[in-house]
């Protein structure tokens, strides 16, 4: 989406040393990943930054994709997105036009959003920047794209508050609001799920221990099924009111579940600090 991030994403993909072509015809998409497979020194890791004036051409983006995909081994689509009052705030707060120029700025994220539903529809990665500053962005896009990359799924777990908004670049997501919450313990409401009271609380109760024996069989079910099929990062989402005790408590338990199943897994507390 425009104003998500783009421009800031194709700097850091250019401090990490890639090969990076901005604002690239979707014509020129297959022409230009043949011209760095084959080239006398072939480029491995390059990233074409598409999504400028994609109003005509939006067509020719999902098959240069498709085409692509022949002679790219591990071509990866990122999508950005952040929600229509952030982009609008973007756009209002740098007065700059909206490329689709559909009367409003609300107008024209909204014809954008519904024209690039398929695009969104077959990339690997969402990336909501919504809640991400430039330097957040930076970090998520060096995790998942760093040249000493582990191979296989390497796993990303998220505690949230739902009071501050569901991420949407997530591929699972847990509620844990049916856990007895610590924040109606006055000795405990100060403290977060990070520290040791707060996290035996949570941890300790019968449901809990439950539900982690549960997610573990189902990691055994559906790992084996995302590694069959290709997938090389997974963000698991756990959520509860406020995003300070039982989620952060459960997250940092779930990562340390996914690395006893043989995965690099990092945890982030994204509302732990709100």
């Amino acid at each position: 989406m425009s104003g998500a991030g783009r421009s800031s994403a194709a700097d850091v993909f250019d401090d990490m040393g890639w090969l990076v072509i901005d604002n690239l015809p979707a014509s020129l998409i297959v022409t230009v990943g043949n011209l760095a497979a084959h080239s006398e020194k072939p480029s491995d890791k390059v990233a074409l930054v598409v999504g400028r004036n994609l109003e005509e051409d939006i067509e020719n983006v999902l098959s240069g994709i498709q085409g692509l995909k022949e002679v790219a081994d591990s071509l990866r689509v990122i999508y950005l997105d952040a929600s229509d009052d952030t982009l609008a705030r973007r756009f209002e707060g740098t007065r700059r036009p909206h490329p689709i120029g559909a009367g409003s700025i609300t107008e024209a994220i909204s014809k954008e959003r519904k024209l690039l539903t398929p695009l969104r529809g077959i990339a690997d990665f969402v990336i909501d920047t919504g809640n991400l500053n430039v330097h957040q962005l930076r970090q998520r896009l060096q995790e998942m794209f760093s040249l000493d990359a582990k191979q296989g799924i390497e796993a990303r777990v998220v505690s949230f508050g739902y009071a501050h908004g569901v991420p949407t670049d997530i591929d699972l997501l847990f509620d844990v609001r049916f856990l007895e919450n610590p924040h109606w313990d006055v000795n405990l409401r100060p403290k977060t799920g990070q520290d040791q009271e707060v996290s035996d609380f949570v941890l300790n109760q019968s449901d809990a221990k439950a539900f982690i024996r549960d997610l573990d069989q189902l990691f055994g079910t559906v790992l084996p099924g995302f590694i069959r099929e290709g997938k090389s990062y997974l963000t698991v989402a756990i959520g509860c009111t406020g995003g300070k005790h039982r989620s952060v408590a459960i997250a940092n338990a779930v990562g340390e579940l996914l690395q006893t199943r043989g995965l690099a897994a990092r945890v982030v507390h994204r509302d732990l600090e709100k």
